[in-house]
């Protein structure tokens, strides 16, 4: 299907809007833009007219059908290039928000992902979270409204009109201040949290009683649609897992960004919209077919959550694809060494204890635990870590304590390499490699450091890491290996 649209701005729109409409039932929508120098409304009308006037009615009918030929796929013929428009949101997010290039980059695939959402099979969250207020979380959203597709702020909206929302055609929700949806008070939200919770894979559905008294019935609600989820603190593993990071925090003074008027913001933001759009109706069915190299870096869940925007970012070329795998990898690296469940923290911690050796009594393995600095096992409910403490946590993996030979000759109880490099292949990610990120953008040109890696590979720290919502006081309550303080 070929469109011919006037050369004005009302044109450009129009295009934007038939090309959308028409892209799921044309193999492939190309437009004419019959002369970038005008801007004055020409039209097909003028061009038979001109053809007309300098060749007669025949040149002018040739020429009509020659029009095709002019076609190009929609974004080319308005100039546009994916790279280019991926970078122009770059530079409006960092004009208003403190974050890294890393950050900045992933927000503005995740800006074209929700334009080209009936592409993707998954979509990621976007979960903006800090450590403390005034860290620019809200801001972001502000600047996240002006251009994302159908932008629907969930501030007042009752649970009722959001899954009604979501069921007429999927918006893109914006969360402020969701710690309250996920906090000990919040059991009335429950409706939310399932909406949140299922709404990562297409197809998703909630069942909901809908009606008065006896005139209930039960109704499906589709939960699909792209959602920004911002909060101080963490999430629950349920969302963040199926979540792209961004961290942000309290802005330096010597870093410095422009104020964010919206009256004033909002044209630039309208155009780039309006391109994302354009983007969007042209490359559908590339991206629905699209099958991108996931990094090796990342577990199943971490390739699901950046496969669509990588997708979008080898369209993009050029530097695109090293520059929005590095990325992705850089913020989601950093999820996957935050595991809170304590097992695996021993593993990880394991390793590290047995560096190069071979085999450990029991009692080097407890030495070498309770040593490591920052560390939770020299503290472990109020004392150092048991032999018996560490058997319950092991036992899940099968390693159990054995008698080993040491070099001395001695026969104590303890464990063998061996026995771990299972559970090692399977539960810890491999050692992260320093990763530095290369952007060119707004404010910075070249390589930049992320000041979020973590500083060991292997190790979460989970000591320092902020209460999740949903967590009651540890003084409180058993761990997740059944124990209490008494044991």
């Amino acid at each position: 299907m070929v469109v011919v649209f006037d050369c004005d701005e009302a044109g450009r729109r129009a295009v934007a809007r038939a090309a959308e409409a028409l892209a799921p039932h044309a193999a492939r929508v190309r437009v004419v833009d019959l002369d970038r120098s005008r801007n004055d409304g020409y039209d097909l009308g003028d061009l038979v007219r001109e053809a007309a006037a300098n060749g007669g009615v025949r040149h002018a009918a040739r020429l009509v059908r020659r029009v095709a030929e002019w076609a190009e796929p929609v974004g080319t013929s308005v100039g546009e290039d994916v790279g280019e428009l991926l970078d122009a949101h770059v530079a409006v997010v960092r004009r208003y928000v403190v974050m890294t290039p890393a950050q900045a980059d992933a927000v503005a695939l995740w800006v074209l992902h929700t334009h080209a959402l009936e592409a993707a099979e998954t979509t990621p969250y976007m979960a903006v979270t800090s450590a403390e207020k005034r860290s620019g979380k809200s801001r972001l959203l502000e600047v996240l409204v002006l251009l994302v597709s159908r932008p629907l702020p969930t501030a007042n909206v009752s649970d009722a009109a959001l899954f009604r929302s979501v069921a007429d055609g999927p918006p893109t929700l914006l969360f402020d201040e969701v710690d309250a949806i996920f906090g000990p008070k919040a059991r009335d939200r429950e409706d939310l949290r399932s909406l949140l919770n299922a709404g990562y894979r297409r197809g998703a559905e909630v069942l909901r009683c809908v009606g008065d008294g006896s005139k209930q019935r039960v109704e499906r609600f589709p939960v699909f649609c792209a959602k920004a989820l911002a909060g101080i603190g963490e999430l629950p593993d349920t969302v963040a897992d199926r979540s792209l990071p961004i961290r942000l925090q309290r802005r330096a003074p010597d870093e410095q960004v422009e104020r964010f008027r919206r009256r004033e913001a909002e044209p630039e933001a309208a155009a780039l919209r309006e391109r994302a759009e354009l983007f969007a109706a042209a490359v559908l069915p590339a991206l629905a077919d699209a099958r991108p190299d996931l990094p090796d870096e990342l577990d199943d869940r971490g390739q699901d959550v950046v496969e669509p925007l990588l997708a979008i970012a080898d369209l993009a070329g050029g530097e695109w694809p090293e520059r929005a795998r590095r990325a992705l990898v850089e913020l989601r690296a950093d999820r996957q060494l935050e595991d809170d469940s304590p097992r695996v923290r021993l593993l990880a911690d394991a390793r590290h204890v047995f560096a190069e050796r071979s085999r450990l009594s029991s009692a080097e393995l407890l030495e070498g635990l309770a040593a490591l600095d920052e560390a939770p096992w020299a503290d472990w409910y109020g004392k150092q870590l048991t032999n018996r403490a560490l058997a319950k946590l092991l036992k899940p993996y099968g390693i159990r304590s054995r008698t080993v030979r040491l070099d001395d000759g001695s026969t104590p109880k303890g464990f063998v390499r061996d026995q771990f490099e299972g559970a090692w292949k399977r539960y810890l990610p491999p050692a992260a490699r320093s990763i530095r990120h290369t952007a060119t953008t707004r404010t910075t040109s070249g390589v930049e450091p992320n000041p979020h890696l973590p500083q060991s590979p292997d190790v979460a720290d989970t000591n320092t890491a902020a209460k999740r919502h949903h967590e009651p006081d540890v003084a409180d309550v058993a761990d997740s290996s059944g124990m209490r303080r008494d044991e």
